[in-house]
């Protein structure tokens, strides 16, 4: 999800964006491949800084500075850091978070600037600064403190390593706030000589958001100062200290209480900071295990653990170890008779941080290989969410509903959880889904009654993009009905899943906004980005019928045709004066990698038979849209979308439909990989000669000749073998005509 584009110029900018040494291929640990530099500079949006595995907290230095290139509180360039907060979206194009900023100072420098409202600051340099899952460190040169960060699922733990001063601070500064996070009561009480408590709450993309906490300190403080008001609360903690001591700071996180907050600390991080890194390292070699490469190219190592890496940020814990959480009721509505309601997870954990858009593409049907485990509490968290609301989240966080994008795209995740096999009451799941696609929001009404979203004068009216995307996830509902026996419903939703026919022009053969009368918008071009497509232009959203492709190739006017636009996809490119938004990067012709709806039309050629195009497109793709640099990012990572599609086309197939249960076949990158499957089983993908092959000549599925290009959830699942033959010559690679999945069915 991107939005618009701020840039604030600054003087001090470091231009110089050297990336961190190669890995030692030869390395054991696969956490040393992962590089959480990836994506800081240029458009990714991500942070560096310490977390844990869909982790509560992410510990990250702050530059305290806004603007678009700083949305994840960080910016490569810069060079300079205001502190470190404990909490950060990853990726995003949504500026908020960046809860309790932490800074140590001493009587060496006391420089201020204008531009970071006169905090605190050190200037720093990349050459003395690192990170690593769940470690990162800098030198605050200006002050000569070394600065550690590490976390547990709940804890941020910080340790500073100072030299001999008599004026030492550590400063917690609750007033803290950057882009659109407005703090709007804050508090801090000072417990006894070692621990403090309060509270932040504020108002940003994530309203009415509730973040209480304990911060205990390894060493007792000789005096404190309290200062600011209501909404700005800060604490200066004095220290006298000799040269090498360390103090060691822990933070709790809670959206209920900082008593909670304080439990977390006692059950989580009871012990010293290395021993609490070890544990947490040993959490992400575990999950990074999962699935383990074979390559001779250290970079492609790098990149693909990243990817990893970047995937396991998002969703983000919610509920407390008790499985408290405040409850998603804090908006006015029919549904929310009550406001901040504690509500308790039982027997599973509430995630947040759904940022649905991006992450039903790729990212979710990953977590259903990857992270099985995971897969029923993030279900049960999404329909938390419909009980405490009356709707499935669009884009949650903290407990709130941001309504930022479109869709209803809680109802693919579900449906795909669904139909391979995940536990969870479907009952209710069916019921969420098909209240979220009745209700009378978000100009749903009117889809329902026209068939199709007209234009109208809102900004973002987005009225195609809305339509194809409703009529998607109406497919979803409908092959869940009638899984569930729901005839009636079934006929409904799958009469709605063609709505995306009514904005098809025939003369023109474009999907183009119409009026209210039914009459199409003129004059229309479809490469420029204008309010009826969301983040994107005709060309991108031509290719998102994912629930019947079929039809849009018939409607195309067959195989030839649809190869014709295709292939004009990705070789008309922008002229030089065309206009392009911040969100359209990674451009290949008008295909935009850097943004979600492009990402699976590189598979379409599978459905005209003609594979070694893909083959050769997402080659291409995964060697010059990724990169092991800071700029290593094509566009937002947002949220593990990014990422995942990477990891999934680097092992040779993606979900075009990501609710059907299947994925179409393209090329690995690596020789051999091979997917840690639970009960035991693995998976195994082999490609002799990757990646200096190009083309996939033929494939087998444990020996024997597969036939297709595509290949089953249940097929992988069930653990075996997929062996591509590979070869350099694209004519080899269409000498077998390969069926592609039958659309408008479910493969489970």
């Amino acid at each position: 999800m991107k939005l618009g584009h701020l840039y604030i110029g600054l003087f001090f900018l470091v231009f110089a964006c050297t990336p961190p040494p190669e890995k030692d291929i030869t390395s054991e640990r696969l956490i040393d491949f992962v590089n959480p530099f990836i994506g800081t500079d240029g458009p990714g949006n991500t942070y560096p800084g310490a977390t844990s595995p869909f982790g509560m907290v992410q510990l990250s230095p702050d530059i305290g500075i806004p603007g678009w290139d700083r949305i994840a509180g960080y910016y490569y360039q810069d060079s300079i850091i205001t502190g470190f907060s404990h909490t950060h979206l990853t990726g995003t194009g949504a500026g908020d978070l960046y809860d309790i900023l932490v800074m140590p100072t001493n009587s060496r420098f006391s420089g201020r600037i204008q531009e970071n409202n006169f905090k605190p600051y050190s200037s720093f340099d990349h050459t003395k600064e690192g990170a690593s899952p769940g470690y990162y460190w800098v030198d605050l040169l200006d002050y000569g403190i070394k600065a550690e960060m590490t976390a547990t699922a709940r804890v941020g733990v910080h340790r500073y390593t100072f030299p001999k001063d008599e004026a030492t601070q550590i400063h917690v500064d609750l007033g803290y706030s950057l882009n659109w996070d407005s703090p709007t009561d804050t508090f801090i009480e000072v417990i006894n000589d070692s621990t403090i408590q309060g509270h932040r709450m504020s108002n940003g993309w994530a309203r009415n958001q509730k973040l209480y906490f304990e911060m205990q300190f390894s060493k007792p403080l000789t005096s404190h100062k309290i200062s600011g008001d209501r909404t700005t609360s800060k604490i200066s903690l004095d220290y006298e200290l000799e040269d090498g001591e360390q103090i060691v700071v822990k933070t709790g996180l809670s959206s209920v209480s900082s008593e909670a907050a304080g439990k977390a600390i006692r059950t989580e991080a009871n012990s010293d900071f290395d021993a609490i890194l070890s544990e947490t390292e040993s959490i992400w070699e575990k999950e990074l295990q999962k699935i383990k490469v074979v390559s001779k190219n250290g970079d492609e190592k790098s990149v693909f653990y990243t990817m990893m890496y970047q995937s396991m940020l998002a969703p983000t814990l919610y509920s407390d170890s008790n499985g408290e959480y405040k409850a998603a009721n804090d908006t006015q509505g029919k549904h929310l008779p009550q406001t901040d309601t504690v509500a308790k997870a039982v027997e599973y954990n509430r995630y947040d941080t759904f940022s649905l858009w991006d992450t039903f593409r790729a990212a979710h049907p990953l977590y259903t290989l990857i992270q099985q485990e995971k897969v029923p509490d993030m279900i049960k968290s999404l329909l938390a969410h419909y009980q405490e609301t009356g709707v499935l989240p669009v884009w949650s966080m903290q407990g709130s509903e941001t309504h930022m994008m479109i869709g209803y795209h809680a109802v693919p995740v579900i449906v795909d959880a669904y139909f391979k096999g995940f536990e969870f009451d479907s009952e209710l799941a069916y019921q969420a889904c098909r209240e979220s696609a009745m209700m009378n929001d978000r100009q749903i009404d009117i889809y329902k009654e026209l068939g199709y979203i007209p234009v109208d004068d809102q900004h973002e009216n987005w009225s195609v993009s809305k339509t194809m995307e409703y009529a998607f996830d109406d497919w979803c509902i409908a092959m869940f009905a009638k899984d569930l026996g729901k005839m009636e419903d079934y006929r409904l939703f799958l009469r709605r899943s063609q709505n995306w026919k009514h904005l098809y022009n025939e003369k023109r053969s474009w999907l183009q906004p119409k009026d209210t009368q039914g009459k199409f918008i003129e004059p229309f071009v479809p490469k420029e980005y204008s309010p009826y497509f969301c983040e994107s232009n005709a060309w991108h959203y031509y290719w998102f019928v994912p629930q019947d492709i079929d039809g849009l190739i018939a409607k195309t006017g067959g195989n030839e045709r649809f190869t014709q636009k295709l292939d004009s996809m990705f070789s008309y490119a922008p002229e030089p004066d065309d206009k392009l938004p911040v969100f359209s990067t990674g451009m290949i012709g008008q295909y935009a990698h850097g943004n979600e709806p492009s990402h699976h039309v590189a598979y379409l050629y599978n459905y005209i038979d003609q594979p070694a195009k893909a083959q050769k497109l997402v080659r291409d793709i995964l060697a010059n849209q990724y990169k092991n640099e800071p700029n290593g990012h094509c566009g937002n990572e947002d949220c593990g979308q990014m990422s995942s599609w990477y990891i999934f086309s680097a092992l040779g197939f993606y979900p075009v439909n990501p609710a059907q249960g299947v994925y179409d076949l393209g090329i690995p990158l690596f020789e051999e990989a091979t997917l840690a499957l639970p009960d035991g089983k693995s998976f195994t993908i082999k490609a002799p000669g990757a990646p200096e092959l190009r083309y996939v000549e033929d494939i087998t599925l444990n020996g024997a000749a597969l036939g297709r290009n595509y290949i089953t959830h249940k097929e992988i699942t069930a653990g075996g073998t997929l062996e591509f033959k590979l070869t350099n010559d694209p004519k080899l690679a269409n000498k077998n005509t390969r069926t592609s999945p039958e659309t408008n069915k479910i493969y489970n």
